[in-house]
């Protein structure tokens, strides 16, 4: 294998194009003006964590991989499940096309579900929520999860990792805590971004070859509209499980409200359904499992017979278990799609990006992998 430079990957966990218009970023600034590239792409469908994380480190469609959702029901047996371990993971990551090539990997997260979901194969793992005693000592313990400070811990903590185990690829992934709480021009989200943006500059200067990627895996919007699709069809005696796609353990951070639905149902109520629900105000779009499948490159295996998409303001949830939160932010619809792609020292100008998951495709062609 010939020589290739170090690549390091960070997806800033909701940093949705707004922020990094108002808010001042020097360091990245500079990686843009020193010869990188700056653009808008867009995220997979749905607009979650999960999906996209796995899509950025395969290169690969939710069709392929198989991750459509943070939380799944699945029908055959009943059982709802959070969608954080590597098993459900369909197809190789580039930690596991890397291992195969003998090329030494690091995945650093803020969320520890992303590092039992992502970790497999990858040569060596870290994460704030479970911080390695070694990093402790040289750092201090991490900041909360739920905290403005955790991601510069993380990003930092990678930075010092890359020195220990020098490795050809490493992919830095944030939680989006600071995304959820704080609109761009709060002064919570510029201290935030700003703490994010010094910790890249220190690995630019101390990593000079490196060619360094940033993305997201997906946007975010104010909320203010709460709607129970599975009550709308249970009124009507259409029975159903409605599933909300953003679900995971960080509650605090979205309330598992969020502007994307699958819903199961009998076959034989599809079609009423879909015309029920098609009316509701907020939503935007209401597809079959089929029509899903072709429009959002999903797999058919891991979907329900309905996909529900709000409007930009407007998020689905169980209004039994939730009430609407006051000034809400969340994700997981169309509208919050849209990603920064930022490129620095890439050692191949000509390739193109347009969607996040470009971001590994490229990694797997350049490494050769």
């Amino acid at each position: 294998m010939k020589e290739i430079d170090p690549i390091i990957v960070i997806c800033i966990d909701g940093f949705d194009p707004e922020y990094f218009d108002v808010i001042d970023t020097p360091n990245i600034d500079q990686l843009i003006q020193n010869g990188g590239f700056y653009c808008i792409g867009r995220s997979m469908w749905p607009s979650v964590t999960n999906v996209n994380n796995v899509s950025i480190l395969t290169g690969e469609y939710p069709s392929v991989h198989g991750i459509c959702s943070n939380y799944r029901y699945v029908q055959e047996t009943g059982k709802e499940i959070y969608m954080e371990s590597s098993e459900y993971i369909l197809s190789p990551t580039i930690f596991t096309l890397a291992k195969e090539k003998g090329v030494e990997t690091l995945l650093a997260t803020s969320k520890d579900k992303l590092r039992t979901l992502l970790g497999k194969d990858a040569t060596n793992t870290i994460s704030s929520e479970q911080p390695d005693e070694w990093l402790v000592n040289i750092l201090g313990h991490p900041p909360e999860i739920y905290s403005l400070e955790v991601n510069a811990w993380t990003i930092k903590s990678a930075n010092v990792a890359i020195d220990k185990y020098m490795p050809k690829f490493t992919y830095i992934t944030t939680t989006d805590y600071a995304m959820h709480k704080f609109a761009p021009e709060k002064p919570e989200s510029k201290l935030h971004l700003q703490m994010i943006d010094h910790e890249i500059g220190d690995l630019a200067r101390k990593h000079t070859n490196a060619t360094i990627i940033i993305s997201a895996d997906h946007g975010m919007s104010a909320k203010t509209h709460l709607v129970d699709l599975g009550k709308i069809l249970t009124n009507v005696g259409i029975e159903n499980n409605a599933v909300p796609i953003i679900k995971d353990r960080y509650v605090a951070h979205h309330a598992n409200l969020g502007g994307g639905y699958i819903i199961y149902l009998d076959e034989s109520n599809v079609s009423k359904a879909i015309d029920i629900l098609s009316s509701v105000e907020g939503v935007d779009a209401v597809l079959t499992r089929d029509e899903a499948v072709k429009k959002f490159k999903l797999n058919a295996s891991r979907i329900g017979q309905i996909i529900v998409n709000g409007n930009k303001n407007t998020v689905f949830g169980n209004t039994a278990e939730i009430d609407m939160p006051a000034n809400l932010r969340s994700h997981g619809s169309e509208h919050e799609r849209k990603v920064p792609i930022i490129g620095y020292n890439l050692q191949n100008r000509e390739f193109q990006f347009s969607e996040n998951r470009d971001i590994g495709k490229y990694v797997i062609k350049v490494l050769g992998l």
